[in-house]
């Protein structure tokens, strides 16, 4: 039920990833049949504790637990015009614990809230034309967990400049989503719902209401000179719907508890800059930083760091660190801090004033003959990162990635 931030987990997989690019060779190999080019395997363990759930009003555990797998394969195939197709598949299944979204009924010993699994299937397809530098593709992917479903499509499209050295991109997504109003047990005889209906399913007993949100992403890469590489970024988000969540009470100055009520529409505006720095043949400086704002009246600021250090041709060590901070939204306030004047109302603490870091280090290994001595097992990668904010809430995450090739 609870929703889980990836951010964290998806910065810790594969933190700024290096963009090279390269010149088109007319005589190279391209074959016309449909081929395995690689599969990956992705799983880690989360786990965060924390005393500001937003499900009892900002007061209470926020301990959870999320163990998350992804597969994926990778084939690709030249056309007659030796332009390169590639697909890819995928499937996620994360499975969490938490003791928060068990509070959601106050009178259980247990309820269905308590656990949940996320089940998130995607299909991509991809034309690259080498010679012109040009890719354009397409994507649909799905997401169902207990109270949330979500249906989701993309286009992209790049060009490389004529001496590619330089790579413009563009990819607009959709995501049209349902949000099941399962409410706090106290309140659920005095709230209206809308209109839903059961099939005797026990994530169908709730109505639904829509959120969909609207994302325009926009980057340009270059490469500087041997040494440095950069890239900026930019994004344009529109949400409009049921912003807020039906389990997230708020309790007003008076003692009354209340659901969460935020406004329809966000306007959401992140830009970001990515730099890469070659620093010899065995350290590489990667850094990054983004500034967000929305109409909410948040803004925030990330600027981290991960330096790959190479100790022997095929095994690397790469620390990070990423710090953020961020001005909460004027809806925003603690237990029993809103009043019944106020329109707008949240006890969510991810919504308020705070610091946070991220900090922690991966471990690759790459041998020419394959990880074990297995030749199609190309790479093993272990990360482990910890997060902390200065309002009380920790996190560790450990990762494990398998490529095959």
């Amino acid at each position: 039920m609870k929703k889980i931030c990836l951010t964290v987990v998806g910065l810790y997989i594969g933190l700024f990833a290096g963009f090279a690019q390269t010149s088109y060779d007319s005589s190279k190999y391209r074959p016309q049949e449909l081929t395995f080019e690689e599969a990956n395997i992705v799983s880690s363990y989360y786990h965060q504790d924390g005393n500001n759930s937003a499900v009892t009003g900002g007061i209470g555990t926020e301990k959870l637990t999320d163990i998350s797998n992804s597969f994926d394969l990778k084939y690709y195939i030249y056309d007659n015009s030796y332009r390169k197709h590639t697909i890819t598949a995928e499937v996620g299944i994360d499975h969490y614990t938490s003791a928060s979204s068990d509070m959601v009924d106050l009178k259980a010993n247990s309820s269905a809230s308590h656990a949940d699994t996320r089940i998130y299937p995607s299909v991509n397809w991809t034309m690259e034309n080498e010679k012109k530098g040009t890719t354009i593709g397409v994507g649909l992917a799905f997401s169902r967990e207990f109270d949330y479903a979500s249906y989701s499509a993309n286009v992209n499209f790049a060009v490389k400049t004529n001496n590619r050295s330089g790579e413009f991109s563009a990819k607009a997504q959709v995501f049209l989503d349902k949000v099941s109003l399962v409410l706090p047990s106290e309140l659920v005889a005095t709230v209206a719902g809308t209109s839903g209906a059961s099939s005797g399913r026990e994530h169908d007993r709730y109505p639904t209401t829509a959120r969909n949100t609207f994302d325009l992403s926009l980057s340009y890469s270059q490469i500087i000179n041997k040494r440095l590489q950069v890239m900026l970024l930019g994004d344009v988000v529109a949400q409009s719907g049921y912003l807020s969540l039906p389990f997230h009470r708020v309790y007003l100055t008076d003692g009354t508890v209340h659901q969460e009520h935020l406004p329809s529409s966000r306007l959401k505006i992140p830009l970001g800059l990515r730099a890469s720095y070659f620093l010899g043949d065995k350290i590489i400086i990667r850094t990054y930083y983004r500034y967000y704002t929305d109409d909410w009246g948040l803004t925030a600021h990330t600027a981290s760091i991960e330096t790959p250090v190479k100790i022997t041709p095929f095994f690397s060590v790469s620390p990070f660190f990423r710090f953020y901070t961020q001005h909460g939204t004027t809806y925003f306030a603690p237990y029993e801090k809103h009043t019944a004047a106020e329109t707008y109302y949240t006890s969510n603490f991810d919504l308020s004033t705070f610091n946070s870091n991220f900090f922690g280090a991966g471990f690759r290994f790459t041998p020419p003959k394959g990880v074990f001595g297995l030749e199609n097992f190309s790479m093993l990668e272990i990360r482990y990162g910890h997060y902390q904010k200065n309002i009380g809430m920790n996190s560790d995450v450990l990762s494990l990635n398998l490529k095959f090739k």
